[in-house]
């Protein structure tokens, strides 16, 4: 599969901060791709060496096979940073019109408004649109030049859930053209309603790669409710348990085979009223960022 973004084996200190510590990732073509990742993890740090705006200390950044910066030169990649004012007192239409004239091959301006959800704002002031619509101008900006790669340095901070959905929908629009898109995110389920494929990195260092289901089957447990009657700590023994809290008749337990669990139950008889949750990409997101070690980390990785 053809690779739009990679990084090999970098490092980037800033101090006595370690931000990349043997950073290796990959991004498809034609993907959407989540990076996640706790405060200070290296997510921004690897997206600034992606884009050519960070030397690596070590190691190697590329776009498309080869050298960032030529590739941003190409207009081959066009990014929405998480911070950035956009001109006031002058029109969407006027905006976007002067940036697209930066570009050699721009999409046509009609088309940038439809994708970015714009068209009955373009005779808008910029500086008389509300926050969500600002963000759409950012996006339309980024897309002007009719990127390969766009990447995204979290795009929804600080939107409400309407003006969430309205960019995703823009972000949607511009990914069914085939493109490649590489977004990091504080909201986890953008990440999996969103994502073909999540990236977690943590202290420096990818900690999980894969489909967001892979994910989740493979580091995070499933909760398994259930009540009991007289003495429950067998339950603790039971396949596939790995932790257990008992609350009067009911238990909870954690299980990392969740099928091999409710059977044992069911066996077992002594139990009712089983209730099964599957573990969501938060479990699984606070399993990987707080351990030093991640189980399934690196099946994940070969497997992506």
């Amino acid at each position: 599969m053809e690779i739009a973004a990679s990084l090999a084996n970098v490092t980037k200190t800033f101090g006595s901060t370690r931000a990349a510590d043997g950073l290796t990732l990959s991004i498809p073509r034609g993907r959407t791709v989540a990076l996640l990742g706790p405060n200070g993890a290296g997510k921004s740090t690897a997206i600034g060496m992606l884009l050519g705006l960070l030397p690596p200390d070590s190691g190697t950044a590329s776009l498309f096979g080869g050298d960032p910066e030529r590739a941003v030169r190409q207009g081959r990649v066009g990014a929405m940073p998480q911070e950035g004012g956009i001109i006031a007192r002058v029109t969407v239409r006027e905006l976007l019109t002067f940036v697209s004239g930066t570009y050699r091959e721009p999409l046509p301006l009609n088309r940038i408004l439809a994708l970015a959800q714009l068209t009955a704002l373009a005779d808008r002031r910029v500086d008389r649109l509300s926050g969500g619509q600002a963000q759409r101008v950012r996006f339309a900006m980024a897309i002007a030049g009719d990127p390969e790669l766009i990447v995204l340095d979290e795009p929804t901070a600080a939107l409400d859930v309407e003006a969430r959905r309205e960019l995703w929908a823009s972000m949607r629009g511009f990914a069914d053209r085939g493109r490649t898109i590489l977004f990091s995110t504080h909201y986890l389920d953008e990440a999996d309603e969103q994502a073909d494929r999540v990236i977690v990195i943590n202290r420096g260092r990818v900690a999980a790669d894969g489909t967001s289901a892979e994910i989740k089957r493979v580091v995070a447990a499933t909760t398994v409710r259930v009540t009991v009657s007289g003495e429950a700590a067998w339950l603790g023994r039971l396949p596939g348990v790995t932790g257990m809290e008992i609350n009067g008749d009911r238990a909870t337990l954690r299980s990392t085979d969740a099928d091999a669990t409710v059977i044992a139950l069911a066996q077992a008889g002594a139990v009712r009223d089983i209730e099964v949750t599957p573990a969501d990409l938060e479990d699984a997101f606070v399993a990987l960022t707080t351990a030093a070690a991640p189980s399934g980390a690196a099946l994940l990785k070969e497997n992506a």
